[in-house]
Formats: structure tokens, C-alpha cells, sequence
């Protein structure tokens, strides 16, 4: 693996990994309202009347607006799990872009840069764990 390559991959391993392991030790206390909003944010991603990609590209777009660079890199990586296409995802940009305006270009200079990280990744599941 080429040094750049191995960075991007490194990067997205450590996302990943913090990310559970915090969510792990926030739960770990007994906290009644961080385990239902956790639990909630679970069950509003599930299949409904909007499938899931629709609503990992809306929780992208969501992201991008609150300028929330670990809420944009955790749903660029759900995004591409529930098979949103580079296009697909170039053009969430935008409408995050629009709506947010130009506050929103750092922001999309990162979740660009994540996305070009996964795809460089070999197929194997790369997007980080759900909250629970």
C-alpha cells in the first residue's frame, strides 16, 4: 500500500475506531436520555416509508448544514454502504452547499477528501458502526 494510501486508510481506521469506543464508554453509564436518543437515532435510519440510502443522504446533507465534520464523515461512509454512487454523492454536495451556503465549503473539502479515502479502500465494509 502506497504511503498516501495507507495515511487515507489510517485515518479512516481511527475515525472508526474512536468513534466506538466513545460511543461505547458514553453508554456505558447509566444515562436514560443518551441511551434513547442514541436508540432513536438508530431506529430513524431503518427501512421505512423512505428507504435507508434516502436517508443517509438526507442526514449528509443534514451534516453538511450544521457543519458537523463527524456527522458529514460518518454519513459519507453509511452514504456509500447503502450504495450511493460518487455522483450521487458529488451532487448531495451541492444541494449541502446551496442550502448552507458558503460556510459549508471547509466542510465539503473534508467529506470530498473522506470519500476519496473510502474509495481508495479495498471493498471490504469500511463504513463506521451505528450508534449502538
Amino acid at each position: 500500500m502506497a504511503g498516501g494510501a495507507r495515511r487515507m486508510s489510517e485515518r479512516i481506521r481511527q475515525f472508526t475506531e474512536f468513534r466506538q469506543r466513545m460511543n461505547t464508554r458514553i453508554l456505558e453509564h447509566d444515562n436514560q436520555v443518551v441511551r434513547r436518543f442514541f436508540a432513536l437515532d438508530t431506529q430513524c435510519y431503518k427501512d421505512g416509508v423512505l428507504d435507508v440510502k434516502t436517508k443517509e443522504m438526507l442526514g449528509l446533507v443534514a451534516s453538511l448544514v450544521l457543519r458537523c465534520d463527524d456527522c458529514v464523515s460518518y454519513h459519507v461512509a453509511q452514504c456509500r454502504q447503502a450504495g450511493v454512487s460518487r455522483d450521487e454523492m458529488l451532487e448531495i454536495f451541492q444541494v449541502g452547499l446551496l442550502v448552507g451556503g458558503s460556510i459549508v465549503i471547509p466542510h465539503l473539502r473534508r467529506a470530498v477528501d473522506f470519500l476519496d479515502q473510502i474509495e481508495a479502500m479495498p471493498a471490504a465494509g469500511v463504513a463506521p458502526a451505528a450508534p449502538d
